[in-house]
């Protein structure tokens, strides 16, 4: 039997997004609300611009990223100029990142760091993050 023609189109009507609902609770079977389809999908479909500058006047001197998939939040390129460390800067843009996150009903924010960055590591474990039994995987698309 030949196999249909399969195209690939960007979600946005009602008929996907049933579709989709009925596949994701076929597929994870979630129980949480929190991971109800629709109210992931509905999360995915509306959030905001997630990048944000930390400013010394006119000039940037810190800058974190967000992203949130309608399941979970990432912290993304969170940054201080070395001669603006230590004075809050990075707590601060991070701080306003899991705010934007929360606003948006996001319940959990990931981030990843080099294992080997014990600096860093010491800064998101002071601003309440620990370390998850995770493998983080990875492929390049280039």
């Amino acid at each position: 039997m030949p196999l249909h023609e399969i195209t690939i189109r960007t979600f946005g009507n009602a008929t996907h997004r049933q579709q989709v609902v009925e596949l994701w609770q076929t597929v994870f079977g979630y129980s949480a609300s929190y991971n109800a389809p629709e109210f992931v999908i509905d999360r995915k479909t509306d959030h905001d611009d997630l990048f944000f500058v930390a400013l010394d006047g006119d000039a940037v001197v810190g800058t974190v990223m967000a992203g949130y998939d309608g399941h979970r939040g990432w912290i993304y390129s969170l940054a201080v100029h070395p001669d603006q460390r230590k004075q809050g800067i990075g707590s601060m843009l991070l701080d306003h990142a899991q705010r934007a996150l929360a606003k948006l009903g996001c319940f959990k924010v990931n981030l990843q760091i080099l294992k080997t960055n014990e600096a860093v590591r010491k800064f998101y474990e002071a601003n309440g993050f620990a370390v998850e039994d995770r493998l983080s995987m990875g492929k390049r698309l280039d």
